[in-house]
């Protein structure tokens, strides 16, 4: 099995990442910039296709990367991920001792208030709890992937209209395609901190924009999730917007969400 690591890059210099990121196999590396080009590096012996695009949206910059591809499986990542010298031979593991997956979920540290997860053990990854896994930890069975037909959404997350999201939505669609997703306790890297690009507090946006993203991923059945989150969060994320304003604004956004959903 071939690895290819797929990153979303957001104005990076680019000759200066697999250093940084200690990648030793084969990359696609998107990168949001100024210009829109393309051109191929070497290093450490492996190939490193660089895709310079003017356009914004990290949505646009993985399904660009997903295709541009090589190998058997694909690790997304984004520019701020160091990953472990032996990287490549624990994601390839993974993938042969759970030959079912279709996509793996691995362990990447970063700083506990951003941890919305940690594998303790290899499970089963649901509908109802794929929401708690950023993009950067998924490996993915590349063909399986294509002939689902999966993308991101240009919807949600970085440089796109709503808040972060897309990586909820595409493990959702995923799901809802017959694919199977395990979540393993291998380590693979770190996060490097840094300030994020779209989160600006809990704010009016990222209460609203929450509840677009939960008529996208739940339906009929928002406003029930909304509820649940209002209530489950309340005392992590409504220090400044009381609870019920909260939730007055994700039922705003979920409105506006089905709106979207039927165009």
């Amino acid at each position: 099995m071939k690895l290819c690591v797929m990153v979303s890059a957001l104005e990076q210099n680019v000759s200066e990442m697999p250093r940084n990121m200690k990648l030793k196999s084969d990359a696609v590396i998107v990168n949001q910039c100024a210009q829109d080009d393309e051109q191929e590096l070497s290093y450490a012996g492996k190939r490193i296709l660089v895709i310079n695009r003017s356009e914004r949206g990290v949505g646009r910059s993985r399904n660009l990367a997903m295709d541009n591809a090589r190998g058997d499986v694909g690790l997304f990542a984004d520019d701020d991920i160091v990953y472990e010298d032996d990287y490549e031979a624990r994601i390839i593991q993974a993938f042969r001792h759970r030959p079912s997956a279709d996509i793996l979920l691995f362990n990447v540290r970063v700083n506990p208030e951003r941890r919305t997860y940690w594998n303790e053990k290899t499970k089963r990854v649901r509908w109802y709890n794929c929401g708690r896994y950023p993009t950067f930890c998924a490996a993915v069975k590349l063909d399986k992937i294509r002939e689902a037909g999966v993308r991101f959404s240009h919807l949600f997350g970085g440089g796109a209209p709503y808040s972060n999201g897309e990586d909820s939505l595409f493990f959702m669609d995923c799901i809802k395609k017959g694919l199977k997703i395990y979540a393993v306790s291998a380590v693979i890297g770190t996060e490097r901190s840094r300030k994020s690009t779209w989160f600006k507090g809990y704010d009016e946006k990222f209460f609203y924009d929450r509840g677009v993203l939960f008529s996208f991923l739940y339906g009929k059945w928002a406003k029930l999730w909304a509820l649940r989150f209002a209530l489950v969060k309340r005392k992590v994320m409504c220090k400044d917007i009381a609870p019920a304003k909260a939730l007055k604004l994700m039922n705003e956004g979920i409105d506006k969400g089905r709106t979207l959903c039927r165009e």
